[in-house]
């Protein structure tokens, strides 16, 4: 790699353990001529990896001076190759999805299947994951998608939106607010139309069929670049601006106007306009009914509203959410 030939190697090895040498010892301890070894130590004073020091001897030049900056050249061509690969097998499968229809979308026949590209897709996404939650998983709990966490630690953006009835299930609310407290956005609908998730707006996976007959895998579909992709894409977007935010701060950024509720009022505030149940938010927060309800007076008497639907205009108008 670095464009030395053995010969010159060797030598420069002998150089660095004995610090300097002559000639005339340079050859015998390579077992060659003396002519030979003149010849290698001139190529290796051409190549930068040898001086020729007082007296007629020989010394090399610091590794990391005559080697480190050949090695950061070749890498970053072995960068710039590897790039060049990238593109052209993704402008192949490009061409292939477009002469094979059968390539724009992948069946997923099995459980163990949706469970490892589900698994792959978070490990390699680069920048954001788009998640419709309905009630009922099919692969498995949210608690144990750990990928999501590690994702969201390496700077990997998830916006999810997650139907209100699975919200009510025991230990969603946690759940959900720990993964919020690491970035997450989420909000919440009262219904959803398909689970989903899609990473990178790149590729697209989500289940066909649950329970069919006498079937008991689901069977999902993976969807790559294609006019159908851009329609999930359209769809969560669209379900995701009429969803209700849940949490304080989306994405940890401050809003304009400033609120007076602390972290606590502003998640049960976010649980009250999407819908949850005050029954269900004590259980999921292991409150009394009744403290539940003294606190929603609470925030009644800081917005000034007489009723929850007051409530809620007040904190739509006031940007709390």
């Amino acid at each position: 790699m670095l464009g030395l030939g053995e010969m010159e190697e060797r030598a420069y090895r002998l150089l660095v353990r004995a610090g300097e040498a002559e000639v005339e010892d340079l050859a015998g301890e390579l077992e060659i001529t003396v002519t030979e070894a003149a010849a290698t130590l001139a190529a290796m004073q051409a190549a930068g990896i040898a001086r020729e020091t007082a007296g007629g001897r020989f010394a090399p030049v610091a590794p990391e001076v005559a080697l480190g900056p050949k090695l950061v050249r070749e890498q970053e061509t072995i960068d710039w190759a590897r790039q060049a690969v990238e593109q052209l097998a993704e402008e192949y499968r490009a061409s292939l999805r477009r002469r094979d229809a059968h390539r724009l979308i992948e069946v997923l026949p099995s459980r163990a299947a949706l469970r490892e590209q589900v698994r792959h897709l978070q490990d390699s996404a680069r920048e954001e994951v788009i998640c419709f939650c309905r009630v009922g998983h099919v692969v498995m709990p949210s608690e144990d998608n750990g990928e999501e966490l590690e994702a969201l630690g390496r700077g990997v953006g998830y916006r999810v939106v997650y139907e209100r009835a699975l919200l009510e299930q025991p230990g969603m609310m946690a759940n959900v607010a720990y993964g919020i407290k690491l970035g997450e956005r989420a909000r919440a609908a009262r219904v959803l139309p398909v689970r989903m998730m899609i990473v990178d707006r790149a590729v697209a996976v989500l289940p066909l069929v649950q329970h069919a007959g006498g079937m008991t895998e689901p069977t999902a579909a993976l969807v790559h670049g294609s006019s159908l992709l851009e329609a999930l894409i359209a769809l969560f977007e669209g379900q995701w601006e009429r969803a209700t935010p849940i949490g304080s701060l989306e994405g940890g950024q401050v809003t304009e106007h400033a609120c007076p509720l602390d972290a606590d009022e502003l998640y049960l505030l976010s649980l009250l306009v999407a819908g949850v149940p005050d029954k269900s938010i004590a259980s999921q927060l292991g409150l009394s009914l009744r403290t539940v309800q003294r606190r929603v007076y609470h925030l009644m008497e800081l917005a000034g509203a007489q009723t929850r639907m007051q409530l809620a205009w007040h904190a739509a108008r006031e940007r709390w959410l």
